[in-house]
């Protein structure tokens, strides 16, 4: 079996001996069992020092998780040279009980509607190097209950700005109740990383294409990548002689002049064009963008669409700008791997403890698993998690046929079955001489 324990030393500035060694126990369970990733799962395939009592003291422990996810990161999947970019996104998580805290309706993209259960807000550091996401703050998402609010009766008014109104500082906006958490949790991680690590850019999704994202990603220091709306109504600065007009000519982005067009290509009868504008303005936005479109037309039948990314960074190349944005998907293989492998969409928990452990040891897992995968293929590129569980499954089964034996055989001919078993449920298979770490 993989050693877990000594991945675990640099956590132990930030739990106990006793937690240390429960993580260990419930680690290498889940690592090895099948099924859903319960608290009783766990029980079952845990061995000495796993029992349904001794998994439930685990989960309702306080742990500061994450300080776990960033030292964990620090020491075992940080690569000093690599470039990182920061990411964040919400995950939603089904729930079908009534007492699971913070329990609420909330917005699902897989079933493009809302849904009855928990969200939860994620940040992740992206290695622009290797394309590969880490998570490293996850903190639950609770709805504010909604007000009822009496209809008010309002009177008309004539056309055009109300008489005395003045012109409003948009870099001073109020955010909302969803980006002050965001702000909090990118505060609060940077001051955990100060020293270690700066990125510079925070991408988000088309969701957050707006002025109030901007001046919330601009107060903690960083640039927002994102993605505004197709009809955007974009203007050039400009550039004439009266000095009390701002806006200049408006964008049109299936008709841009060809000194903005920056590569041109055509692949399968698609044609590709991509522009960067590095100076737009926009009425809803306090500042300048650098703004990259990408148009696609159909050669055959003339039809187009086109994509408007954005950044405020100013001086970002367009090539960046499209790297960033993309990258801004890893977090979703995160999610995916947190639901499919670690429990993500399995635990029962129900109090704020226990769902706070449950969905950040799915997140450590991932990190975790990541880790281990490294040293796998070195031999086997494409080692994957399942091959993982079922290495581990392997093991399991081996360890315990083993103890029935009158006799133990030699060490040896141990390795060498371990081996063998280990590879029975494999997708891409280790080599059978291959000894176990």
């Amino acid at each position: 079996m993989f050693e877990i324990l000594p991945l675990l030393d640099c956590l132990h500035p930030y739990i106990n001996q006793t937690t240390q060694k429960q993580l260990s126990v419930i680690i290498s369970a889940m690592l090895a069992m099948s099924g859903r990733v319960t608290m009783l799962g766990i029980s079952r395939w845990a061995g000495k020092g796993g029992s349904y009592r001794s998994v439930q003291r685990f989960f309702y422990t306080t742990i500061c998780w994450p300080n776990l996810l960033w030292v964990f990161f620090r020491e075992h999947c940080w690569r000093r040279h690599d470039t990182y970019l920061l990411v964040g996104d919400e995950v939603v998580v089904t729930k079908a009980g009534k007492h699971t805290y913070g329990l609420g309706r909330f917005f699902s993209s897989l079933y493009q509607q809302p849904v009855r259960g928990l969200a939860f807000f994620g940040l992740s550091l992206v290695s622009i190097e290797q394309g590969h996401a880490y998570p490293v703050r996850i903190e639950q998402v609770i709805r504010a209950p909604q007000p009822q609010i009496l209809p008010k009766v309002e009177k008309k008014r004539g056309r055009g700005r109300p008489k005395g109104s003045k012109n409003q500082d948009k870099t001073s906006v109020s955010l909302n109740r969803e980006l002050l958490h965001i702000k909090s949790m990118i505060t609060a991680l940077l001051e955990l990383m100060w020293g270690s690590l700066s990125p510079t850019h925070l991408a988000l999704d088309g969701h957050f294409g707006n002025n109030y994202a901007v001046q919330m990603a601009r107060r903690v220091g960083l640039h927002l990548v994102s993605k505004l709306r197709y009809d955007s109504a974009l203007y050039l600065p400009y550039q004439g002689a009266n000095s009390k007009r701002k806006y200049g000519q408006k964008l049109n982005p299936r008709q841009i002049d060809e000194p903005f067009l920056c590569e041109r290509f055509c692949d399968k009868g698609i044609q590709t064009e991509i522009f960067q504008v590095p100076q737009v303005l926009h009425k809803e936005f306090a500042q300048a963008l650098n703004v990259v479109i990408i148009v696609k037309t159909n050669l055959s039948t003339h039809a187009q669409v086109h994509v408007i990314l954005f950044s405020s960074d100013l001086e970002l190349a367009y090539q960046n700008v499209i790297d960033y944005y993309s990258l801004r998907f890893q977090i979703e293989f995160n999610f995916r791997e947190a639901k499919q492998f670690w429990g993500l969409e399995d635990f029962m928990n129900t109090t704020q403890t226990a769902v706070t452990n449950a969905v950040n040891l799915s997140f450590f897992m991932v990190n975790l698993s990541e880790r281990l995968l490294r040293d796998c293929r070195h031999d086997n590129a494409i080692f994957s998690v399942l091959d993982l569980k079922a290495c581990c499954r392997g093991y399991r089964y081996v360890e315990e046929v083993l103890k029935l034996l009158p006799q133990k055989p030699e060490p040896i001919s141990w390795a060498q079955i371990i081996a063998k078993v280990a590879n029975l449920g494999a997708i891409h298979p280790r080599q059978a001489s291959e000894k176990p770490e």
